[in-house]
């Protein structure tokens, strides 16, 4: 008899302890991420007299696998699009919590001896606040609803998106732990510039993908393409020094923005939550009880510095986002945990072989014990403000209230054209200059040498160079040119003259960028010299600007671009969960859209718009109707309107709600005789003197005239034949026939 793989045996155990345990941690209303903690504790090596995993290093490689899927579900339900529209206070609030409590943490772990990375790590770890522990807290005491939980959320997204980078950047410093503020800089360079290609080419590729196969992709199809792709973007990052997680996020941020987006976050889920529940388990596999013995003091200090930490520096951070005391403390005090980034910054610490082993089971008894002081933290948040406003002068509570009021106003004054400008032209000359930089440098490396093995002639570097070139023009011209004519721009010039030698500044600065660029070429693939290279730079940078062709083949990439960016926002306006984009113009008119429901038992219902005459009883303009996962925009007159129709309509205020009221009113009163609607069945038997004999089905008029319905002719104990329209009854048939009570004492008593 064959035997099991230590593997499925193993995988057999951890579910079932999972499943157990996690059925009691529901039971007892705590997070189901310490319930896997506790099932791996139990499964592990360290318990005695109870069934433990036999292949510690299959199920680590399970684990890695769960952290790709945890952060491509996370990039799922990321959005590059809201993180910018959320302005600039989450991000002051997350920095300076972040930077505040890694300090701490490094300093924590230097008293107590440890080693650099151990301390380097440490705070990492404690400054990774749990999104689905303060989630559930919130569900939990029904706080979801409240503002200062949105804004706590805000945060979490951010420091959760600013984990990955810092999951990056704990790699490159452990790699080389001599590295200085110059590779550190080149660090960060680095993965400005692969995320930007990555989501600006992938932005540009996938949706296109997407929208080419959806009538040939169904659920099975698209979970195997969607986690294809996912591990596909794993296996590239890792290929140019990142981690696998860092591409699965990246991955599902560039999913995220497509109309599929959420049909693959549900498919996504159940293998998120089998490799992630195995994530967890492994890491309660590494908790020693021998070590958090050992360790008992640093682990008290540690959870008495998160408390604190947070508390303290978490208020200051939400206080200098411009959040008042009272609010900030709340957000503050709610973030004092530490959950599954920190366990995932631990595991890359041991990956790395950078970090002692038992730090690993310190963080994960540091977690615990901060989990479930959550929801305590969180009430204590109100009862400390209050004894701290009375302890507190009340000029000091109104002076900070007030500096957050004038914080607000001051960042709002600030919003100005020079500011706009600027962003949007380091924005474009970023996107431009990454692509760029890109092409060069696969036609450079890949493409030339390939080919120089197959033809090894002069002019295939001229061939090469010029097809670069090509590609690159769109992007050349839209660094020296976008944002020239913009509206700012021209605000500027005509505002004041001393803000030209400025704006002259920028286009010169983006010239010598294009001039660099182009002279790589020359030099890099024709070896040019310097004179011949000015010329070329000086005749190409003329060409490209004058160039209308360039410039319709640049408006057209932004504008495909843009296009599958706003995918998601489209697919929601036209499924009415987000009003159009031309509402706002409407609204300068003294007019605007409004939604109006065709309610069940409506009058209008079956009828044509043109029938209902709605523009000329109300002044309204339908401009779409949404039905179910269809829109009809512009519906002509013969369009047949159906109960659960969502009508788009236009115009003012007093004709969409007499409108609203009329679409509400007009419908079909109760019946008040709805017990006599009741169906029955009846046999009835053709007599001789009956006056349906010898007449037909049509012709005896039981259907139009006494609104009943012939089932069936009956035909032997247990058969009902089906009566053909034309044949005739005849005496002795038995016919059975359904209706109302009324009705059917009608047919009887003719008979």
């Amino acid at each position: 008899m064959s035997e099991i793989h230590p593997l499925v045996s193993d995988l057999a155990l951890i579910l079932v302890v999972a499943g157990v345990v996690t059925l009691v941690f529901k039971r007892l209303k705590q997070p189901l991420v310490l319930g896997y903690v506790v099932a791996g504790f139990l499964v592990s090596p360290h318990m005695p007299y109870v069934p433990n995993v036999i292949d510690n290093a299959d199920i680590h490689t399970w684990a890695d696998i769960g952290v790709m899927f945890l952060l491509f579900s996370l990039g799922l339900d990321f959005s590059f699009k809201k993180i910018m529209k959320m302005g600039i206070s989450p991000f002051i609030a997350a920095t300076v919590i972040i930077f505040s409590m890694m300090l701490l943490g490094y300093t924590v772990g230097h008293v107590f001896g440890w080693g650099k990375m151990d301390c380097i790590f440490l705070g990492g770890m404690l400054a990774m606040s749990s999104t689905t522990i303060i989630y559930k807290a919130f569900d939990d005491m029904g706080l979801k609803q409240h503002k200062f939980a949105g804004v706590v959320m805000s945060v979490l997204i951010l420091e959760d998106i600013l984990a990955i980078v810092m999951m990056v950047m704990l790699s490159a410093i452990a790699s080389d732990q001599g590295a200085d503020g110059g590779q550190m800089l080149m660090s960060v360079v680095r993965i400005v510039f692969f995320l930007v290609l990555w989501f600006v080419v992938g932005i540009f590729a996938i949706p296109l993908f997407l929208r080419q196969v959806r009538r040939l992709v169904n659920a099975e199809v698209l979970l195997i393409v969607s986690l294809g792709l996912c591990c596909g973007m794993a296996w590239l990052s890792t290929s140019v020094g990142f981690s696998s997680a860092f591409g699965a996020f990246v991955m599902g941020s560039i999913l995220a923005e497509t109309i599929e987006a959420e049909r693959i976050e549900r498919l996504v889920e159940p293998v998120k939550n089998l490799f992630g529940a195995v994530f967890f388990v492994s890491v309660g596999m590494l908790v020693d009880p021998a070590i958090l013995s050992k360790y008992a003091l640093p682990i008290a200090v540690l959870v008495c510095t998160i408390l604190l930490g947070q508390s303290i520096f978490g208020t200051f951070g939400f206080m200098l986002s411009g959040q008042s005391l009272k609010a900030a403390m709340r957000c503050g005090f709610s973030m004092a945990q530490i959950g599954e980034f920190s366990f995932i910054i631990a595991s890359l610490g041991l990956a790395l072989g950078v970090i002692s082993d038992f730090l690993y089971p310190v963080v994960v008894a540091v977690s615990v014990i901060t989990t479930f002081l959550t929801p305590y933290m969180i009430r204590l948040a109100l009862p400390a403000y209050e004894q701290l406003e009375k302890n507190m002068p009340r000029k000091w509570v109104k002076r900070l209230n007030r500096l957050t009021v004038s914080r607000n106003n001051t960042t709002a004054a600030n919003t100005n054209l020079w500011r706009r400008l600027l962003m949007a032209m380091t924005r474009n000359t970023v996107i431009y200059g990454v692509l760029t930089a890109a092409v060069i440098a696969i036609m450079r490396t890949i493409v030339l040498p390939l080919v120089h093995k197959v033809v090894n002639e002069w002019w295939i570097d001229i061939a090469i160079a010029l097809t670069t070139l090509a590609i690159v023009a769109p992007f050349l011209r839209a660094i020296v040119m976008k944002k020239n004519h913009s509206e700012e721009f021209k605000a500027l010039w005509i505002e004041n003259r001393w803000n030209r030698p400025m704006l002259i500044l920028t286009i010169v600065l983006r010239i010598a960028l294009v001039a660099f660029f182009i002279y790589i070429i020359s030099r890099g693939f024709l070896h040019m010299s310097w004179a011949l290279s000015l010329s070329a730079i000086t005749v190409i940078i003329v060409l490209i600007t004058l160039s209308r062709r360039l410039k319709h083949r640049s408006i057209r990439m932004e504008r495909l671009f843009i296009h599958n960016l706003r995918s998601r926002d489209i697919e929601a306006q036209v499924l009415g969960r987000r009003k159009p984009l031309y509402e706002g113009h409407l609204l300068d008119r003294d007019v605007h859209i409004a939604e109006v429901d065709i309610p069940e038992g409506s009058r209008w219902a079956g009828k044509a718009l043109r029938d209902l005459k709605i523009g000329n009883r109300f002044g309204v303009h339908v401009s779409s109707i949404l039905r179910g996962r269809r829109r009809i925009n512009i519906p002509g007159g013969r369009t047949v309107l159906f109960p659960g129709d969502r009508i788009q309509a236009i115009g003012s205020d007093s004709q969409l709600a007499s409108f609203n009221t009329a679409a509400k009113n007009e419908i079909f009163e109760d019946d008040p005789d709805i017990e006599k609607r009741e169906m029955h069945l009846r046999q009835i038997i053709i007599a001789d003197d009956s006056p349906f004999v010898h007449q037909t089905l049509q012709e005896s008029g039981i259907r139009d005239t006494y609104k009943c319905m012939v089932v069936g002719l009956e035909e032997g104990e247990e058969n009902l034949t089906p009566i053909s329209p034309t044949r005739q009854f005849q005496h002795g048939d038995i016919v059975w026939i359904v209706g109302e009570e009324a009705n059917l004492k009608r047919i009887e008593e003719l008979l």
